[in-house]
C-alpha cells in the first residue's frame, strides 16, 4: 500500500481551507492547512508536502513571497505549487509561473479540475525522499 500524497492548503479564507480539506481528504490525501505565508514557508519546511496549494491573497507575505523564499531552498523548491486564486488569470499567470509555481487555477474550480492538477504536479515532481 502507497502512502498518502501530502497537500498543504495555503488560503487566509477558512471556509475555501475547509472546502478543499474536505475535497481532498474524501480523494484519499493527507491534508496539512495554513492560513498565512509564513506559516506556509515552515510547514513545508518540516514537512515536506508533495503539493502546495496556495491562495496568492495571504497575509504574513502573499503568494508570490512564498514561491520566493520556497525557491530559494532544497527540497522546498522542488515541490510543486498550484496556485488556485480568485485574482484574474490571464493578468497575473505570467507572474504566476515565473515565480516558481506549475499552474494557475481561478477560483472556484471544481473538484474535477483540482484532482487533474494534483495528479499533473505529482506527476511533474521529482522523486523526493520524505
Amino acid at each position: 500500500m502507497t502512502a498518502k500524497k501530502k497537500i498543504l492548503v495555503a488560503d487566509d479564507d477558512p471556509g475555501m481551507r475547509l472546502a478543499l480539506a474536505i475535497r481532498l481528504r474524501a480523494n484519499n490525501f493527507d491534508v496539512t492547512c495554513t492560513a498565512d505565508g509564513l506559516a506556509t514557508v515552515e510547514e513545508a519546511r518540516l514537512h515536506t508536502p508533495d503539493v502546495i496549494i496556495l491562495d496568492l491573497g495571504m497575509p504574513g507575505g502573499d503568494g508570490f513571497s512564498v514561491m520566493e523564499m520556497l525557491q530559494s531552498d532544497e527540497p522546498e523548491a522542488s515541490i510543486p505549487v498550484i496556485v488556485l486564486s480568485g485574482r484574474n488569470r490571464d493578468t497575473n499567470i505570467d507572474r504566476v509561473i515565473d515565480a516558481g509555481a506549475l499552474m494557475f487555477l481561478q477560483k472556484p474550480a471544481n473538484t474535477d479540475q483540482l484532482l487533474a492538477a494534483i495528479t499533473a504536479a505529482i506527476q511533474s515532481a521529482p522523486m523526493a525522499v520524505h
